[in-house]
């Protein structure tokens, strides 16, 4: 199902795929011909890996001029990266992929004749993820954490892969907070949204760069940004504790009435004062968080760099 008035761009965030790459982009534009002829751009954004992709990107945008590659200056991360391709895009409407593979290309044309049904985004849900256990685990409790401290739902088996319209890009381009997360921002932003089973590949070559300590360093960072549920839940402990508290002075003071006073052990002293003083750290800790990233924030610095630009028709 093709529009005469379609322009489509993808965009793909690359890092460590040189291997990957014109695979990737082979397999994109057979699609893309099918269901808007000419009338497509594919956005390579590399993130600055240790391997060739820039190289890689150059050889191929240099002679496909349906192909853009940008470079960033360093290392800025998944999800800043793809803010570099919605910038940069141009597009009615947006694809974003990741490059490995796994985002299976052939399951564009069915996102496309989703969207076109009338809904702003169609997003790719994973029916039969074709990842190891542990990345599967670690993505559900990552998820499932995320969406108990944001107050909103995240499907582990939704990631970025997806088609938006133009009104969507621009709402989510016009948000340039410096903690990105491009799921969430996909879901803050609303509009009328579909979402549907597609396949799920192996990685074609390498390993996932995210691991756990990764993605808890992420989820931290994306609770801070879009939640202050945290600190709700160290109000509604320190509040709790002060209620423990009284109940156990009021029940020690009617038991010294009764009873008579004793020595107090020097073991429940110790242990009172370890806990407390480690629950003031630990929200004054969280608190420090907050602050610095706020400090972070304020600082206004531009979510990426863009060090080269190629395009075979520039």
């Amino acid at each position: 199902m093709s529009s005469p008035a379609c322009m489509i761009s993808v965009v793909s965030p690359v890092y460590r795929a040189e291997k990957i790459i014109p695979e990737l982009v082979s397999r994109v534009e057979k699609q893309l011909k099918q269901i808007c002829a000419d009338s497509y751009e594919i956005i390579l954004v590399e993130d600055r890996g240790p391997d060739n992709s820039w190289q890689v990107i150059q050889e191929i945008a240099s002679i496909n001029p349906k192909v853009r590659g940008i470079r960033l200056s360093r290392n800025f991360g998944q999800h800043p990266a793809i803010t570099a391709g919605l910038d940069a895009s141009v597009g009615d409407y947006v694809i974003v992929m990741d490059c490995d593979l796994q985002d299976v290309p052939e399951e564009i044309p069915k996102l496309y004749n989703k969207v076109l049904e009338g809904y702003d985004s169609v997003v790719a849900s994973r029916f039969n993820r074709q990842d190891g256990f542990f990345k599967k685990l670690f993505s559900k409790l990552f998820h499932q954490s995320l969406s108990y401290l944001t107050g909103t739902y995240h499907d582990s088996s939704v990631a970025n892969f997806g088609i938006y319209n133009r009104k969507v890009v621009n709402a989510i381009v016009s948000m340039r907070e410096s903690i990105r997360y491009f799921p969430t921002q996909r879901t803050w932003v609303g509009f009328n949204r579909a979402t549907i089973e597609v396949d799920h590949a192996s990685r074609f070559e390498g390993e996932t760069s995210y691991n756990f300590l990764k993605l808890m360093n992420l989820a931290m960072d994306i609770i801070l940004a879009y939640s202050d549920k945290p600190l709700r839940i160290m109000v509604k402990l320190g509040l709790s504790i002060s209620v423990i508290s009284i109940l156990t002075a009021l029940s020690y003071v009617i038991y010294a009435l009764a009873e008579g006073f004793e020595v107090l052990g020097y073991a429940s002293l110790i242990i009172s004062i370890w806990f407390f003083s480690g629950l003031i750290i630990s929200i004054m800790g969280m608190v420090g968080l907050y602050v610095g990233k706020t400090f972070e924030g304020v600082k206004n610095r531009p979510i990426y760099i863009v060090d080269e630009n190629i395009k075979a028709d520039s």
